[in-house]
């Protein structure tokens, strides 16, 4: 059937077309071969920020950056010479402009259009923004956990060093009088191995492989707690303002960690403000809508606690702020900043459930806002047990499992100065054989949680099978293995984490053997 003159009308009836294209989720642009704008929909007005009217008749090189205008021509010229079909989800990525002059990340799909013999290209573009910020937090995030991993690996390694260090060389200060003149050198190593101990858990806070103690907690109290230690931090010439929502909820997690990350924080504020300045800290409730998970990995849609921590220093520019979480990155001078800082904070809030995000622009300040997941359970008091009376006199016997041999060694050594007899296994396999063939009691097993062929934890069930009264302490560089999940303490199970002094040890093992 051929078509008739109503036909033609209207396939040639703009009205109908841009009825057609108002409903079209991408802007839909069409140009001649000069690279004025024949067509434009309403999704194109919106996205450009322009009228309709002020688009058609224009020149494509309004909604190009001005980096990008010279060359257009070429490259135009160049398409309608050689016409390519660009289907939409393999176009190109490119870079548009606003009439507000910002400029923005989008995918243009192309095709050549031909009407009453004249040429036209015909774009299909996608505002990608919202795409570009989850992809480049998806790599943000797949590198930190790489970095992560390395981190704990090393802390772990680093630790047990730390541990034979710090051990052999309290032995060393116990031989020593105070007026030896070599007394002097063995302090100073006790306390660059403090120094250097601080640094790990520094790491193992990043990788989110520390100890947590979480209990039920109010945001508020937290602050109000730390305020006194915040002014001395940030000193006279930062005014520091509390604006604490009575409104705000409670969270679980461990209220020493939350004090560390807010120090942090506030330290980089100061440090961001070398001539004075204002310094803020808010707390309120949070609803994360869908809107916002869109755009930020790794959080659930829910109630929140926020924590913010502003200030109205130098800023940070885009590259700097890309940065700012990965350990030992640092803007400050040689010997002013390990680099840790935030990392630590990053660590803490993941560790958490919880998300981290921060605003800010050159000369504008800075805004670090940390949301928690809200809990509905009342806030515990935290109050400390009463210390048990424990015996001076150490008589038992203990067995360690421990597969570093620098480490055992130590250990061992420190047990028996404290009187305790022990049993050395280098091997969970070793320690079984231990505890089938001695014939009296074991008091302890002291074992390191991640061992080869067999973890502390698989160690334990199997002495505990034969010897059901026997108790364990675990020992670690790291926190996330077996015993600990997720690097929470299970509240049944005794944890001593490396490097420790033969007090903490001491003292550690009396309260579990005192125990009721």
């Amino acid at each position: 059937m051929a078509a008739g003159p109503e036909f033609a009308h209207v396939r040639n009836s703009e009205k109908l077309l841009l009825a057609l294209l108002a409903s079209a989720a991408q802007a839909i642009i069409s140009t001649d071969r000069t690279g004025r704008i024949v067509l434009a929909n309403d999704r194109t007005a919106e996205m450009f920020g322009y009228s309709r009217g002020e688009l058609i008749g224009a020149s494509i090189d309004v909604l190009l950056p001005e980096s990008k205008r010279a060359g257009h021509s070429r490259h135009r010229e160049a398409y309608f010479n050689h016409p390519r079909t660009r289907p939409m989800g393999i176009g190109l990525d490119l870079t548009a402009r606003r009439k507000d002059g910002t400029e923005f990340p989008v995918e243009v799909s192309l095709s050549e259009i031909e009407i009453e013999g004249a040429p036209f290209a015909l774009a299909f573009v996608s505002d990608i923004s919202q795409r570009k910020t989850l992809e480049e937090q998806l790599m943000h995030a797949q590198k930190m956990e790489a970095v992560g991993r390395l981190a704990g690996g090393v802390a772990h390694d680093f630790n047990n060093m730390l541990t034979v260090i710090s051990g052999y060389n309290r032995m060393i200060l116990d031989e020593l009088s105070a007026a030896d003149p070599l007394r002097g050198y063995a302090e100073e190593i006790s306390h660059a191995a403090e120094r250097a101990a601080g640094l790990t858990n520094q790491l193992l806070a990043f990788s989110r492989r520390q100890i947590m103690q979480p209990r039920i907690i109010s945001v508020n109290s937290i602050v109000e707690q730390t305020e006194k230690m915040l002014r001395r931090l940030i000193g006279e010439d930062i005014q520091l303002i509390l604006s604490l929502s009575t409104e705000a909820g409670n969270i679980r997690a461990d209220p020493n960690h939350i004090a560390q990350a807010i120090a942090n924080l506030v330290v980089n504020a100061r440090d961001a403000m070398p001539t004075g300045g204002r310094l803020t800290i808010e707390t309120d409730n949070f609803f994360m809508d869908e809107n916002y998970v869109r755009t930020h990995m790794g959080v659930q849609p829910g109630d929140f606690v926020m924590i913010a921590v502003s200030d109205d220093g130098v800023g940070m520019d885009a590259e700097t702020r890309r940065h700012i979480f990965e350990p030992f990155f640092t803007t400050k001078e040689r010997g002013k900043g390990t680099g840790l800082g935030l990392a630590t904070v990053y660590g803490m809030i993941k560790q958490c459930g919880g998300d981290i995000w921060v605003y800010s622009e050159p000369g504008t300040g800075t805004t670090f806002k940390l949301y928690f997941p809200r809990v509905a359970e009342a806030a515990s008091d935290g109050a400390a047990e009463p210390a048990e009376k424990t015996r001076e006199v150490a008589t038992e016997t203990i067995l360690v499992v421990e597969d570093e041999k620098a480490v055992r060694e130590l250990t061992c050594r420190m047990l028996r100065k404290m009187g305790y007899h022990v049993l050395a296994a280098a091997s969970g396999e070793e320690a079984i054989r231990i505890g089938r063939s001695h014939v009296g009691d074991v008091a302890l097993l002291l074992t390191d949680v991640v061992m080869p062929n067999m973890s502390g934890r698989q160690v334990a069930d199997a002495l505990l099978a034969m010897r059901p009264g026997l108790r364990v302490l675990y020992l670690s560089g790291y926190t996330e293995h077996t015993v600990v999940h997720h690097g929470v303490l299970d509240s049944a199970v005794d944890f001593l984490p490396k490097p420790f002094s033969r007090e903490v040890l001491g003292q550690k093992i009396r309260e579990i053997l005192n125990r009721a």
